[in-house]
């Protein structure tokens, strides 16, 4: 069974009167434990990709299937518990929020799942402090937990967006070039990270122009003015 499966996928838009074809009748299947590099020039049509898998943006037509459920027909709440419980995001530039510390903005997906969840299933504070702690401490930044984020490195940054995708144990994750602003030394270190997040049979999906991301990929997808051009098994070569 597909994890993610999108059939016949069309995104336009339109901007006085010009439409403007972004994806163009895609159809992809993703199985679960998959590390995916979907890679593409400026304007390809890859970051349109990236919105609809993750449910930030809805197709103009086609049909978007996760677990074998339809997107589409979820409500707007149900499509809220999605994108939070299921999907993590990791973006390129860090997307964190600067008035927080950083136990604040990893706890942010916890804090929100208890927005829908029923009274009997929202964590405590201390069960909260508690995934939070141990996060940091998996991710190598613990000392760093009463900080913000503009006092840490870019590495540091990362590595809490990464906490932050994977602290309400989504299935899939979904990086939006994910060492983009990241030296060499710290983007190889990011990347291994989502290695070891992969081995633990998370679905990982990386939106990249960059051949030495995709290296660490065991499946590559090429997009070409939206459409997929290329779709194949990869040898592995920078681990």
């Amino acid at each position: 069974m597909s994890q993610v499966n999108i059939k016949d996928i069309v995104k336009k838009y339109v901007t006085y009167g010009t439409v403007t074809m972004a994806l163009d009748s895609i159809s992809l299947e993703i199985s679960e434990g998959e590390m995916i590099a979907i890679m593409g020039p400026s304007g390809s049509g890859k970051s349109t990709m990236l919105n609809i898998l993750g449910c930030l943006d809805e197709p103009t037509s086609g049909e978007y299937l996760i677990n074998d459920k339809s997107v589409e027909k979820l409500g707007s709440l149900e499509l809220a518990k999605t994108r939070n419980e299921r999907i993590g995001f990791i973006f390129q530039q860090f997307a964190l929020i600067d008035e927080y510390t950083v136990q604040d903005n990893i706890e942010l997906p916890l804090i929100y799942k208890n927005l829908y969840c029923k009274r009997k299933d929202k964590l405590s504070r201390k069960e909260i402090n508690c995934r939070v702690l141990n996060m940091l401490e998996a991710l190598g930044i613990k000392e760093h937990r009463f900080k913000h984020p503009y006092q840490l490195s870019g590495g540091q940054q990362q590595r809490v967006a990464i906490a932050r995708a994977l602290i309400g144990e989504p299935e899939i994750i979904i990086a939006d070039e994910p060492t983009g602003a990241l030296d060499q030394k710290t983007g190889k270190e990011v990347m291994n990270l989502l290695v070891d997040i992969n081995k633990k049979g998370k679905t990982v999906i990386i939106v990249t122009h960059d051949e030495n991301v995709a290296a660490y990929c065991k499946r590559r997808i090429d997009i070409l003015d939206g459409q997929v051009i290329s779709d194949r098994l990869t040898n592995i070569t920078a681990i």
